[in-house]
């Protein structure tokens, strides 16, 4: 029996690179992914997909947040404290949830039909890997 189906879980660039002082993230996000993996495994047949999508530095009301609270922990600007979130990003600036809803969009749609098992970084290319 063939079934259509869509499974999508975020995760983060963590997934496959740890990043300082998030230890329970980096542990978790790779179990997941490796979940996802057995899943797109047991019901790709069936037309089921399994996906990881791993955001990276987005502009959301947690980065606001986290942005606002270097700036004062640091005595700089807002501003200066979110261009040093950006200066690790090779496109140079922080994402927008658009571009992620985009991925996730695509990946729900028939056309990604054949795209199962893997995780998608949205990051601007800040992950390192070949």
């Amino acid at each position: 029996m063939h079934v259509y189906g869509r499974v999508m879980v975020v995760t983060s660039v963590t997934q496959i690179e740890p990043i300082p002082h998030l230890i329970l993230s980096n542990v978790m996000r790779p179990g997941i992914s490796g979940l996802m993996k057995s899943l797109s495994n047991e019901y790709a047949a069936k037309g089921v997909t399994f996906n990881c999508l791993m955001p990276g530095i987005t502009e959301t009301d947690r980065l606001k947040s986290l942005v606002a609270q270097m700036a004062e922990d640091k005595g700089i600007s807002y501003e200066e404290a979110l261009s040093s979130y950006s200066a690790a990003i090779p496109m140079g600036r922080i994402g927008q949830p658009k571009e992620f809803a985009a991925l996730a969009a695509f990946l729900a749609s028939e056309r990604a039909s054949y795209i199962t098992g893997t995780s998608i970084p949205v990051d601007g290319g800040r992950i390192k890997r070949i």
